[in-house]
């Protein structure tokens, strides 16, 4: 999946972005501009090109996430129609657009003088940026960015376990330097490497989700992540609570939701010190690698989605990923709670009690509430590193989806750390609603015979239900949010920038908010 810039070699098509009502190279009604559509203009003659127009809609209307779909569509386009390269061309024009007017227009005057827009000549002379002053533009970047973001995501295809209908053809995207005036050459070469550093995060979190269970049980996942994260010279520590550990630290939710599997349950630390001086910010995933809800065990037809219940933890290590590869300055602990949650002689029993270390006791009224039971064990560890602020996220409800649909998660919690969030989602397309923690639901979760009970009784407002149990294990001061991301873990069909299966949802979302923390921390004064 390459990306280059001005590469001398000839390309078979040319992908345009088209936006409403703006000049473009070739003959193209407005309605094929609609964002989402692409458009195959092919060429005439065997040497000339093919064109795919790619809708964006109004300019003024443009997001990143816009892009970025826009980039996955064409990217898929092309696959489909067995391409191998493309040069990324820019079309347009107009005040405050991020295209060069003057490549614009040589390349229509090309076009209505009967020649074809030139594709193999690796640098044009770049004109003087638009302020005439030679300064960067970020808007330009940004957009270039999310291209390769989209671009890459929808190119990604989890082909580990195909043989015979195994796919391995790509497509290579070439970017103009001359097309991006506004740029250095440095700008440029960043604003691709950013793309593709921020892409990979969220391409492992999908490879982990789609993984098999086979290949990704508690052992083999713990086993894994020690592995991946111990390589390099990144300043990072990793320990995984096992067998004695757990005990020792009175991890009892881990202990009594893995005791069905053969597979030890962990919980990994994962500390990453890229400025130690910072308030450390606690990133916690649900790491579930299956799910068949222990003894109150799931009925469906087809449960093969179970495997993907540690999406969670999968979120958490692609923004791990992007923070240590990018070298962020922040100082951050994942804390992934890995089990398998799974029937037999000595799993859980419905009516059991769990005593937490902060005096909690907790009757499982139903062993298919288990995550939020491992949660707790990780937020009171949390608290004793010492952490300012935890972000957990976890495929907790299906609730959730019912209330949000597929396309955005529920967030309950801290307002300040909620709306950060939400506006950093709305941008890099990992999107949130503010969810209300009604503390009368509470009274629904009182047990007769513990102080608390894993689920209600009634099956209404579930989600908030569980954001309001996870409360209870959130020690002051740390200050604390919780995104059930049951809903937006997969897709069920191909989309934009992703094929049906894991998302990759929460890693760029995640890192976003560990360097806007960092910045947060530094302006108010409290790093050194």
């Amino acid at each position: 999946m390459k990306i280059v810039i001005d590469s001398a070699e000839p390309a078979d098509c040319l992908v345009y972005p088209a936006y409403f009502r703006e000049s473009f190279p070739y003959r193209l009604g407005e309605a094929r501009r609609s964002p989402g559509g692409v458009t195959w203009l092919y060429g005439r003659a065997e040497e000339e090109p093919d064109v795919l127009a790619v809708g964006m809609g109004k300019r003024e209307e443009s997001t990143l996430e816009r892009i970025r779909r826009a980039a996955g569509s064409a990217a898929r386009s092309l696959l489909r129609e067995g391409k191998s390269c493309a040069v990324l061309m820019r079309s347009g024009g107009t005040s405050g657009s991020f295209a060069s007017a003057s490549v614009a227009g040589r390349e229509q005057d090309a076009v209505e003088a009967g020649r074809k827009p030139d594709v193999t000549v690796a640098r044009r002379e770049q004109p003087a940026s638009a302020s005439g002053s030679g300064a960067s533009h970020p808007a330009a970047a940004e957009w270039l960015q999310a291209w390769t973001e989209g671009w890459l995501l929808g190119l990604y295809r989890f082909q580990k376990y195909r043989e015979s209908t195994k796919d391995e053809r790509t497509v290579e995207l070439t970017v103009r330097s001359a097309d991006w005036p506004e740029l250095k050459a440095s700008e440029l070469e960043a604003a691709i490497g950013t793309g593709r550093l921020r892409a990979d995060g969220a391409m492992l979190a999908r490879d982990l989700v789609n993984e098999s269970p086979d290949d990704l049980n508690p052992g083999r996942f713990t086993e894994w992540l020690e592995a991946y994260f111990r390589r390099g010279g990144a300043p990072v520590k990793v320990h995984a609570y096992r067998g004695r550990e757990l005990a020792d630290r009175e991890m009892n939710g881990l202990i009594a939701v893995g005791a069905g599997s053969r597979h030890e349950p962990a919980l990994v630390e994962i500390r990453y010190e890229g400025d130690p001086s910072l308030p450390m910010l606690a990133l916690i995933g649900k790491g579930v690698t299956f799910d068949m809800g222990g003894m109150n065990a799931k009925t469906a037809a087809d449960i093969t989605d179970a495997r993907m219940d540690m999406g969670g933890a999968a979120a958490v290590v692609g923004a791990m990923d992007i923070l240590i590869r990018g070298g962020a300055k922040v100082n951050v602990t994942a804390l992934l709670p890995v089990v398998d949650n799974v029937p037999d002689a000595n799993a859980i029993l419905p009516s059991t009690i769990i005593r937490y270390p902060n005096g909690i006791t907790v009757e499982v009224a139903n062993t298919d509430g288990e995550g939020r039971l491992i949660l707790a064990d990780a937020l009171l560890h949390a608290a004793k590193l010492g952490a300012a602020e935890a972000v957990d996220i976890a495929t907790l409800t299906g609730n959730v989806g019912a209330a949000l649909g597929l396309g955005i998660a529920g967030i309950w919690g801290d307002e300040g750390m909620r709306q950060s969030l939400v506006e950093i989602g709305e941008r890099n397309g990992e999107r949130l609603w503010p969810m209300p923690l009604m503390d009368e639901y509470e009274a629904d979760l009182r047990s007769a015979y513990a102080d608390l009970r894993n689920v209600g009784r009634s099956p209404y407002g579930g989600a908030i239900k569980a954001a309001l149990f996870i409360r209870r294990f959130v020690a002051e001061p740390m200050r604390w949010v919780h995104i059930d991301m049951a809903g937006t873990v997969q897709y069920k069909q191909d989309e934009s920038y992703s094929e049906a299966g894991a998302t990759g949802y929460g890693a760029r979302l995640l890192a976003d908010y560990a360097v806007r923390m960092a910045e947060r921390a530094h302006s108010e004064g409290r790093g050194v």
